[in-house]
């Protein structure tokens, strides 16, 4: 018989009874006993007074199943089962191997010996629904000689949920944390480095059981130092890692305004140090151990919440902290500490809930957190903007509207140059590649995305906010465009690396107003030419920022607006990135890439005015430069539409229309029917943009938006398989040159002229009459005057 004194042999015995549930029949230590190979009998003596608990002769046809790491359960005679619950893993492994030695298989493979019925099957799957189907784990005496065993008895418990729970519950019960701690200072003083790493293999365990009740008596005062003590003996480093030096010598604790509270002092060390073991002495786990520690992060977490509770209802150190910010006699280092300070209350805020968070913001507004951030950002002293950066931002991200409220009332008491907005701007714009810059275009790009503007029935934010930006602070964020292309002194300016960079975020930004604004951005970009400066950037020199330059045009092709398109032909605009494309010739470079990119784009989406405006204009000098297949495709389209356009004209009077449609010539009689019972096309301008574009002035000296959302010319419509016209100004000649098309609703002639008039920015796309002509050339009973549904439709016809 080979007897078992240790606690790997330790079981429980378990008797399945009547009632289908499991009976525990005590607990004991098991033997092996054996004559030979085949020959194998499992006993259990009760460890109290030794009498026998289970005596099963192990059977080469009967079913065993191994279970949880430390189960072994099995059936005898038919009506009999029973299963042994192991202390240890090991003990576990040594009888399993045992058994399958009798049963010819591999233990290391098997789980399950003998395919078992369903019924026992059933039975087995029971057992590991009994909550006390884990024995208690003892703990061995806390003595030096047993380190071993008690680090082997702490890395079994960490294969099983249950037995990790029953070993955390066994620390607290037995105080068994600050008994090792005894023992490592009676290693640390003797230098026993044998028995410091297995302590600190130890408390590696002890850190992955994840329990917070844990962490609590760990990090208490008394104890923390020491458990970093015993962190500091990892067995990978050549020598020990110091941790206890670094946090008493190098680690100052600033206490820039005195805090009354000794509770919140012991919180933020506490924090701190703990901070410390999670980022510098702890494990990284693996990917398949992310959540091995979460309890120690929302321990961290839980604690910065309560340090931030504590000061906001700190009022007196919330007054004095915002008075000596805003002293003007205050020395420098000393301000940035409490800016520092008030950054790092900031962080920690983010730990709470949106509505404690937003709370918490409302009560530093009420102390002047915003006029104290322009206070700090006012200063030129390039480390206090970063942190002032990084305190709007918080605000910018927690709630937004408040920030925009504030910026809006300032615009009624406060001169330009002093607004919060323009503040952030000009350290954007005067201070290229600042510390600071990043971050103060994240939160202004936060404050004009309409998407977290609020809607109410009282008030309209994205109105407001947007109508005050554009008005107060847009030229100004602008003004490095206006720098890079004019004056004596741009090509000095856009020679330095950081103001090139500038140029690039600016662009973005407008590229996100341009999809996000409407026509206030549309306003803006066409009263202040905003558009042609951008492209005058399109050299192939500077290759940079002709990129940034094509991507905002790109931008602004990707809407698909005729607005925008009507405005590029009326000017010429394409003419620039033609340019650039030229003289970069046939490299294959990005910007001869992002060009075709663009030309296929207006291809694939048929953009018919631009396929038109590029094809009669510059097809020709741009398939110069390289016959790609995308501009032959623009060419077939442009012919296409040409000659749809023709067999259009002569199914409806039996004329053709030819010329050129940019400058207004050619022939046709082309009626007009009411279209106002047809679905609008959605990129036509809403009544509150035309009224906009109609009422307000901002001074700007640009193109006249009116005119730009005027028909551009008469294309024609194709509904359910009609022909329509699109309905223009009644009575007005469309179009300039030799000659134009009349369009009434009455029978009539037009002339045809083969000339073509160059387009030219200083000449109008379309040329309307004055309002006077109509009154001369209508009559009370003219067919125009008439509702649209009784006018009588007439042919047209082509003389």
């Amino acid at each position: 018989m080979l007897m078992a004194t240790d606690n790997r042999r330790r079981v429980k015995v378990y008797l399945l009874n009547d009632d289908r549930q499991w009976d525990d029949k005590g607990t004991g230590h098991v033997t092996v006993k054996s004559s030979d190979v085949s020959s194998l009998t499992l006993i259990v003596t009760a460890e109290d007074n030794g009498s026998l608990l289970l005596e099963s002769k192990v059977q080469a046809d009967t079913a065993y199943h191994k279970q949880c790491e430390t189960l072994i359960v099995w059936s005898e005679n038919d009506n009999t089962e029973l299963a042994l619950s192991f202390q240890e893993r090991a003990g576990c492994d040594e009888i399993w191997a045992k058994i399958c030695q009798v049963q010819g298989k591999d233990p290391a493979t098997t789980t399950i010996t003998q395919e078992m019925e369903s019924e026992e099957a059933d039975e087995e799957e029971r057992f590991e629904d009994i909550p006390d189907a884990a024995m208690p784990i003892e703990l061995p005496p806390c003595q030096i000689s047993k380190l071993f065993e008690i680090r082997e008895l702490f890395d079994s418990a960490m294969n099983s949920p249950i037995r990790r729970e029953r070993l955390a519950i066994a620390l607290q019960q037995e105080n068994y944390i600050p008994q090792l701690i005894d023992i490592f200072h009676m290693c640390e003083d003797v230098e026993n480095t044998e028995e410091l790493h297995v302590l600190f293999d130890i408390f590696k365990t002890i850190f992955m059981l994840n329990k917070n009740s844990i962490f609590e008596i760990m990090f208490t005062e008394d104890l923390i130092f020491e458990v970093l003590g015993i962190l500091e003996y990892d067995p990978t480093l050549s020598e020990p890692a110091g941790h206890r030096q670094f946090i008493r010598d190098k680690a100052n604790f600033k206490e820039c305004i005195p805090f009354s509270n000794p509770s919140l002092i012991e919180k933020i060390h506490q924090t701190y140090r703990v901070q410390y073991i999670q980022d510098i002495v702890s494990p990284t786990p693996s990917v398949f151990e992310d959540n091995m520690l979460s309890t120690l992060s929302s321990f961290i977490f839980l604690n910065k919440a309560d340090i931030v509770t504590m000061l906001q209802e700190d009022d007196v150190f919330l007054s004095m902290l915002f008075q000596q910010l805003q002293d003007e006699n205050l020395d420098t280092q000393k301000r940035i500490d409490l800016a520092s300070l008030l950054r790092e209350f900031c962080t920690f805020s983010n730990t709470l809930q949106i509505q404690s968070r937003t709370s918490f913001l409302r009560s530093l507004a009420n102390k002047r957190l915003f006029p104290t951030i322009e206070t700090l950002l006012g200063i030129d002293v390039e480390d206090i903007w970063a942190v002032a950066a990084d305190i709007l931002s918080f605000a910018t991200d927690t709630n937004p509207s408040l920030v925009r409220d504030y910026m809006v009332q300032e615009a009624s008491s406060h001169d330009e140059d002093a607004l919060l907005i323009n503040i952030v701007i000009e350290r954007i714009v005067k201070n290229p590649g600042c510390n600071a810059e990043g971050t103060l275009l994240g939160l202004l790009r936060t404050l004009i995305d309409p998407e977290n503007m609020l809607r109410a029935l009282n008030r309209m934010e994205k109105s407001e906010f947007l109508a005050f930006f554009y008005k107060y602070a847009m030229h100004r964020f602008t003004e490095p465009v206006q720098l890079a292309t004019h004056g004596t002194d741009c090509l000095k300016y856009i020679s330095k690396s950081e103001n090139t960079s500038l140029i690039a975020s600016v662009l973005d930004v407008l590229a996100f107003a341009v999809e996000n604004h409407t026509y206030h951005v549309k306003n803006y970009i066409l009263s202040k030419e905003i558009l042609q400066k951008v492209l005058l950037l399109m050299n192939p020199r500077y290759s940079f920022l002709a990129l940034n330059a094509l991507k905002f045009f790109r931008k602004i092709i990707g809407l698909k607006d005729e607005f925008y398109n009507r405005y590029i032909i009326k000017f010429d605009l394409m003419k620039y990135i033609v340019d650039a494309y030229v003289k970069n010739g046939v490299r294959q470079n990005m910007l001869n890439s992002a060009v075709l990119e663009m030309f296929e784009f207006i291809k694939i989406e048929d953009i018919k005015t631009l396929i038109r405006y590029t094809c009669e204009r510059h097809i020709e000098a741009l398939i110069k430069v390289e016959a790609c297949p995308t501009f032959n495709a623009l060419k077939t389209k442009y012919e296409q539409q040409l000659e749809r356009q023709n067999s259009a004209a002569a199914a409806a009077g039996g004329g053709t229309r030819g010329g050129d449609f940019l400058s207004g010539g050619g022939g046709g009689v082309i009626k007009t029917f009411d279209t106002s019972r047809f679905r609008r096309d959605p990129r036509d301008l809403e009544v509150d943009e035309e009224n906009y574009f109609n009422s307000e002035d901002d001074g700007g000296d640009g193109v006249d938006l009116a005119t730009l959302n005027k028909p551009l010319y008469n294309s024609p419509v194709v509904v359910q398989s009609k022909v329509f016209d699109s309905k223009p100004p009644p009575n007005k000649v469309i179009g300039g040159g030799g000659g134009g098309i009349l369009a009434t609703t009455t029978t009539t002639t037009a002339t045809t002229s083969p000339t073509t008039t160059p387009l030219t920015s200083s000449s109008p796309l379309v040329d309307y009459a004055d309002d006077s002509d109509d009154d001369d050339a209508s009559s009370t009973d003219s067919p125009d005057k008439q509702s649209p549904n009784k006018r009588q439709k007439v042919s047209s016809t082509v003389t």
